[in-house]
């Protein structure tokens, strides 16, 4: 949960509006390219490919993918709009002193205005996806979740038009999904969870293309963004979560814990983690890492969560891992050759709930 951004999220064209962009391809909630016009960590100069490097890069791709049990069994101990408020409101007060800590708390006109946008496209895409993780199971919601990073380049188009084969990629995942949507009893109708998540996805990549043109250019700093939208976020669900914080000020030590890991690893270390990352080995090396968001979802929610992945489930998982890998390959050449270079695909968002996990 890229994820999901955000808050602090898997694409500048990138998942997440918090380091550069949602998710990637993502995607805070996966693909590492930035949207905004720098980052907010020096560089190192070349890329590197060193095993620290590609470590935190899976981590990263870890905590966004343990983010949807951790969202889900949050949501089941207090509510979804007590989590989305914590989460959002916990994440603020990170972001704003490691914002304070370097002497940039004061937002630029650029990114408040940018950054009140995006919160609210942001804060509709973690609402669906976190009703959505909480009606469904935490692997389902990571591996739907990740067609993302098929849908964002058909929504942005500023690009050239792009080769038939990615529709084959497309085409792919969409028959994954219905697998993922058959269950354990064999194809049936659909659950509400998997039906949300699924408008999450399209949510979310609508969102992320928006990243890209909003900051395409501009001296935005994404780190300030991101928490722009933090405020945005924490502001909308004050009001919505109200009623639910008796709940919240009651609910277990576990359930903060929860909160805790979605607010300042899913979001602040994410955030974090990958700008050093992302800047220091190539733009396809980043997004295949990152691109495990997925798989760590389903071992969360079948190791630490007890779900069972029944057959088709199995058939369709494998489908939108390779789906949307290959969608991401024919992409990622396609950009490489229309404009000369790589580009590395957005990430999710943090605070997904992202997922971009719930986020």
């Amino acid at each position: 949960m890229t994820s999901s951004t955000t808050p602090m999220a898997r694409p500048d064209d990138g998942r997440v509006t918090s380091l550069t962009a949602d998710r990637p391809g993502t995607g805070l909630p996966g693909s590492g390219r930035t949207g905004a016009g720098r980052t907010d960590l020096p560089s190192t100069g070349l890329p590197g490919t060193d095993r620290r490097t590609d470590l935190v890069l899976l981590l990263v791709a870890f905590v966004w993918g343990s983010s949807y049990l951790a969202a889900k069994s949050a949501a089941a101990a207090t509510s979804v709009l007590a989590v989305l408020f914590a989460r959002y409101a916990l994440s603020a007060a990170s972001g704003s002193a490691l914002l304070a800590a370097r002497g940039r708390l004061r937002p630029s006109r650029a990114e408040l205005r940018v950054g009140a946008i995006l919160g609210v496209t942001q804060a509709s895409v973690l609402i669906i996806e976190t009703y959505g993780v909480a009606h469904t199971s935490a692997a389902n919601a990571g591996l739907i979740i990740s067609l993302t990073i098929i849908l964002t380049p058909l929504l942005d188009r500023r690009g050239a038009a792009l080769p038939g084969r990615y529709f084959a990629a497309s085409g792919v995942c969409v028959v994954a999904v219905g697998l993922l949507m058959s269950g354990s009893g064999g194809l049936h109708t659909p659950s509400a969870g998997d039906l949300l998540m699924l408008a999450a996805a399209v949510v979310r990549a609508a969102h992320v293309a928006l990243v890209g043109r909003l900051t395409a250019g501009s001296d935005i700093r994404p780190l300030s963004l991101t928490v722009v939208q933090t405020y945005v976020g924490t502001a909308l669900f004050a009001l919505p979560a109200a009623a639910d914080l008796p709940r919240l000020t009651h609910a277990s030590a576990s359930a903060w814990a929860e909160l805790v890991y979605l607010a300042l690893f899913c979001s602040v270390f994410a955030f974090v983690a990958q700008t050093w990352a992302v800047r220091r080995t190539s733009a396809s090396r980043a997004s295949l890492l990152l691109g495990t968001e997925p798989v760590w979802a389903v071992a969360a929610g079948v190791a630490l969560g007890g779900e069972h992945l029944a057959a088709p489930a199995v058939a369709g998982a494998v489908l939108m891992l390779g789906g949307t890998y290959w969608g991401q390959a024919i992409e990622r050449a396609h950009r490489a050759r229309s404009t000369g270079r790589f580009a590395a695909p957005p990430p999710p968002d943090p605070i997904p709930v992202t997922p971009v996990s719930p986020a």
